[in-house]
């Protein structure tokens, strides 16, 4: 093979959370219609490391065409990374293996006939990166790179459904075991609680750190389950916003007797057309931002989606500002 190879991320057209929700086959009715918030913090919350194919089966470079359809029809699969020391080269296909017995070279090695310009997910990317990749591309798995770009897995679409499936039967018997719903009982005697986190520009390693200790605090407090996801979503999407779209700011939860706020303020660069940063899909990220997994949406669609009322306010060069109110005593607008 001239050359060495080094696998990329390639970048397709991006497909919003909104049209993967709509593809998933769920019963919202035992839910509690609450099934597109559960999928979207369930999606946050998983890293494509969660439900990844560790047991990677390979061949090397010098392997035969024959030896890797010997692989396959063994272990039914329709494709085999070429691998040697944790070192990914390239993919061999079932396709590649009918043109052989077509065309008589069968025997070839499969460096020889390896596709090597490869789609790659990396291991520590969330579940929702992962999801658009599959519909991105026409590809039935992905191999999955560590942050030292050693091969650690295989993906496919149906490790991410049985992952997604399993979870949310968890969910429903959580629901189904539910006694009251919308209910804050205080851990202390505080009328109001409020906490705040700084987000740094780019600080991707951190990335959704506050959104985790805000869920965490609601756990304690006991908000109801469905606020608090909700609360969650909307948190994990502003912070996210905050270190990839501004030069860094502030993400604030306040918790009253009868709601939870969460406001979101950042240093520039601002947005001249809100209607358009509020649309699904809608980004200012750069080319590595979107090569790390993130940035294929501002999110500030999801987080109204979610909220029970919703501002921004926003000054070209200056600021953002977000807030989000959840109330604690009665149901969303859209569960009513």
């Amino acid at each position: 093979m001239a050359g060495e190879y080094t696998p990329t991320i390639l970048q397709g057209q991006q497909t919003s959370d909104d049209e993967i929700l709509a593809n998933m086959p769920l019963d919202t009715k035992a839910l509690g219609g609450d099934s597109s918030v559960i999928i979207m913090e369930l999606l946050q919350r998983f890293k494509v490391r969660d439900v990844m194919k560790r047991q990677i089966i390979s061949v090397a470079r010098n392997a035969s065409l024959r030896e890797a359809q010997r692989l396959m029809r063994e272990n039914r699969i329709s494709g085999l990374p070429v691998c040697e020391d944790g070192r990914l080269y390239g993919i061999v296909s079932v396709n590649d293996i009918i043109n052989a017995l077509d065309n008589g070279w069968i025997e070839d090695t499969c460096e020889s006939h390896m596709a090597s310009n490869l789609v790659v997910l990396e291991a520590g990317m969330p579940l929702s990166f992962a999801l658009r990749y599959f519909n991105n591309y026409t590809y039935g798995r992905f191999p999955v790179l560590d942050a030292d770009r050693k091969l650690v897995g295989i993906i496919s679409q149906r490790d991410v459904m049985r992952a997604l499936l399993y979870e949310l039967s968890v969910e429903i018997r959580k629901l189904e075991r539910k006694t009251s719903n919308n209910v804050l009982e205080h851990a202390t005697n505080e009328r109001y609680f409020r906490r705040e986190w700084a987000v740094v520009h780019n600080d991707l390693s951190r990335a959704g750190h506050a959104a985790n200790d805000i869920k965490g605090i609601l756990r304690e407090r006991k908000v109801d389950r469905s606020v608090a996801r909700r609360v969650a979503v909307a948190a994990y999407e502003l912070e996210i916003n905050i270190c990839i779209h501004s030069h860094g700011g502030v993400l604030v939860m306040l918790i009253s007797d009868d709601t939870v706020t969460i406001t979101a303020k950042d240093r520039g660069p601002g947005i001249s057309d809100i209607e358009w940063a509020c649309r699904d899909g809608t980004s200012t990220a750069n080319d590595w931002i979107r090569s790390m997994g993130f940035g294929a949406g501002m999110g500030l669609s999801n987080s109204k989606r979610v909220s029970d009322a919703f501002d921004i306010q926003s000054e070209v060069g200056k600021f953002t500002k977000v807030t989000c109110t959840f109330n604690l005593t009665k149901p969303a607008a859209s569960e009513q």
